[in-house]
């Protein structure tokens, strides 16, 4: 599989671990794109925006609710691609054929990070796992958020729900998730742009604005 051609939509994803302020982040980006006369579509993985794809969701709380030994890393790692298979073919792809910008909370590195990383599976398994299903389906632009997992944690914990799954891992989980993350984004520097995802919700802000606006030629107001 092979992304549209360059002069249609922008495919930009958020990624790093709990509580470091994605979801928050990628609304205020959107507002921004959309003052800015661009056609944008939210999504997020595992699953879908609510009301976009119900057989994906239905992956999603699979994953992200109930115990946090419910499943062994290879079935993790498994149901987020059967979930972003149909993700992509169903809401990324024609999204972004019609010229649609869209930005997604979390994707493919999300399962590098945490079960080739986080659970340990190594990075050569979920590779191979993704080059069989998406095969070269990349980001344009992957903003990785960064935070200490403490602080991240601490957040993360303090909002209401079900989907406290990954939030109750071990604290050496998270840390080998963030390592995860950095090892990441170093390695693909084209790619990926580090935030740092301390300070206010408005500086945050102006740091995305700038790094998305810089990227691809447009002036946003964070």
């Amino acid at each position: 599989m092979t992304l549209r051609p360059s002069d249609k939509g922008r495919f930009v994803t958020f990624e790093g671990g709990e509580g470091v302020g994605k979801s928050t982040q990628i609304r205020r980006l959107a507002a921004a794109l959309a003052a800015a006369g661009i056609n944008v579509l939210v999504t997020r993985e595992p699953g879908a925006a609510p009301g976009l794809l119900a057989q994906a969701n239905m992956i999603r709380q699979l994953l992200v609710e109930g115990e946090p030994g419910t499943w062994q890393p290879e079935s993790e790692a498994l149901l987020n691609y059967a979930q972003r298979l149909e993700h992509v073919r169903r809401v990324i792809v024609p999204a972004l054929e019609t010229g649609r910008w869209v930005l997604c909370d979390r994707f493919a590195d999300s399962t590098m990070a945490y079960q080739g990383y986080g659970h340990r599976l190594g990075p050569g398994f979920v590779r191979k796992l993704h080059n069989l299903v998406l095969g070269r389906l990349k980001p344009d632009l992957t903003l990785m958020f960064d935070l200490p997992v403490e602080i991240g944690l601490k957040r993360a914990l303090a909002r209401a729900g079900a989907e406290t799954r990954y939030e109750r891992m071990d604290i050496a989980f998270h840390k080998r998730l963030r390592q995860g993350f950095r090892a990441i984004a170093a390695a693909e520097p084209k790619r990926c742009a580090r935030v740092k995802a301390d300070g206010s919700e408005d500086q945050v802000a102006a740091r995305i604005a700038m790094l998305v606006g810089k990227r691809f030629g447009v002036k946003l107001a964070p």
